[in-house]
């Protein structure tokens, strides 16, 4: 593994991935940026374009694996806070339709997840991790269309999210933080409405 120390302007690096991108094109590849969404920070990811995102995941993953990340993406996502707890997908892993498994492989199952960066874990909670959320937005926002949103912010896929109780718009937590740490009364800022959730 080779490290190179690389001086770059802040300001002009969506300049250098869009000419990076525009040499990509012919290869169907793209350098996508994303949001982590627990502390903010920006990531990039080369994704294959030419690849569904479930088939990406098809040749490192048996059928009933991918049926089981399925339903976990399911929970996480019809979650109201972004996550969802091992109980309950491990409650799911004798009802798969391809193959039951039994809940000590369901467990090595998603820790494989995390290792591989499609899940995060934390204390027995788990969410989507950055990677899969980048590589896998446009699936997440056709399959889901009547849950998924973007931040009104960043316009980045949401997943841990707040969402305003009068317009219904949503916002990431640190997009959240950076968005009303001056306002001394939060206001939504789609309807100016209060924003009813607690800052974090």
């Amino acid at each position: 593994c080779i490290f190179f120390s690389v001086y770059y302007a802040h300001d002009k690096m969506d300049d250098f991935i869009s000419t990076i991108n525009s040499q990509l094109q012919p290869l169907f590849m793209q350098i996508r940026k994303g949001m982590s969404e627990s502390d903010g920070r920006a990531h990039y990811a080369l994704v294959n374009l030419a690849e569904t995102e479930i088939t990406k995941m098809a040749s490192d993953y048996t059928e009933n694996e991918l049926e089981l990340f399925r339903k976990t993406m399911d929970l996480i996502i019809l979650s109201e806070n972004g996550f969802a707890s091992s109980t309950d997908i491990l409650n799911l892993a004798d009802q798969l339709k391809t193959k039951k498994m039994k809940k000590k492989e369901a467990e090595q199952v998603l820790k494989v997840f995390v290792e591989d960066k499609w899940l995060s874990e934390r204390n027995g909670e788990y969410t989507l991790h950055t990677r899969c959320i980048i590589e896998m937005e446009q699936y997440i926002l056709s399959n889901y269309h009547d849950v998924a949103r973007k931040c009104n912010i960043c316009h980045s896929l949401a997943i841990q999210s707040q969402v305003c109780e009068s317009c219904g718009i949503g916002m990431h937590l640190p997009c959240v933080r950076k968005y009303f740490r001056a306002q001394t009364e939060p206001r939504c800022p789609q309807c100016n409405d209060i924003w009813s959730w607690d800052i974090p």
